[in-house]
């Protein structure tokens, strides 16, 4: 009985649609660009605002972490954060990952795709380590350009706390790079929704408005105060845990169970994916 290693000497699953050529792919889509763009612009859009309105001020929680943005690059970096968490920077990994074969689906071109022939194990794999490493960047230009927006507009200092207190220039840095790292954790849950639909439908406007839309209930779930501990089993109750990474003394409880939280979700979703796509029928 002849194989397909028979009928084709060579051939490796592996060397199939290789991750170089899935990034370039992407890389060069517009909807790419207009989101890092979108993402680079507005540190500056930001700076431009305090610089026509004057110093920020609140009285608010939200308030008193926007009160010292202008203090120093390190504020300005972690107020942009902070803009940034709540729905801005969900966005692009809804978009990386729920893009992933769903346009494949709507292009009609996913079963030329794994008659190639892609594994689809392999498909899935690649697919999602280019979303990743997609979102993961776009999740990160945003504190790196405004740590160096704030460093020329307001200078490189210490952070200003917004509880009182400082943190040298150097520490500060650090801990920004715990906050964003905690913030790309907390988008797995996201991440994983928006691929498992992309697998389940040929819209990928469908699987990203889906991640989006079951994240916004999510959050207003966590702002019904009368389901008490059981929002702790929700996302959105630890996106902003990594604040308390900027404190004298960083606290990590928080983000260990905001991160555990995440990434089970996450497994649990990329498990329905993986699954429910090895026996599709792949019509498009």
């Amino acid at each position: 009985m002849t194989t397909a290693l028979d009928a084709a000497p060579g051939y490796s699953p592996r060397r199939t649609l290789p991750l170089r050529v899935e990034a370039v792919r992407q890389l060069r889509r517009r909807r790419t660009q207009v989101v890092f763009g979108l993402l680079i612009a507005l540190p500056f859009v930001v700076a431009a605002a305090f610089a026509v309105g004057g110093e920020p001020g609140g009285g608010d929680e939200a308030g008193t972490l926007l009160d010292t943005a202008t203090a120093s690059g390190a504020n300005f970096a972690a107020t942009c954060l902070f803009l940034g968490t709540g729905f801005l920077l969900v966005v692009p990994v809804a978009l990386f990952f729920g893009d992933t074969v769903a346009s494949e689906a709507g292009w009609s071109s996913l079963r030329y795709l794994l008659a190639a022939p892609v594994p689809r194990a392999r498909l899935l794999v690649a697919k999602l380590a280019v979303a990743l490493a997609f979102s993961a960047a776009a999740i990160a230009v945003l504190p790196l350009v405004a740590l160096g927006v704030g460093a020329a507009a307001y200078g490189w200092g210490p952070l200003e706390l917004p509880t009182g207190g400082t943190l040298p220039a150097g520490d500060a840095a650090g801990r920004l790079a715990v906050a964003t790292a905690f913030v790309m954790v907390s988008q797995l849950v996201v991440a994983g929704l928006a691929f498992w639909l992309s697998t389940v439908t040929d819209a990928p406007l469908g699987a990203v408005g889906g991640a989006l839309g079951l994240t916004i209930v999510g959050s207003i779930l966590d702002a019904i105060t009368a389901l008490g501990d059981w929002r702790d089993f929700l996302p959105a109750h630890w996106l902003y845990a990594w604040a308390d990474a900027l404190q004298p003394e960083a606290e990590w409880g928080g983000m260990i169970r905001g991160a555990s939280v995440s990434v089970s979700y996450a497994l649990v979703l990329f498990a329905l994916a993986f699954r429910g796509f090895r026996t599709k029928d792949i019509v498009s």
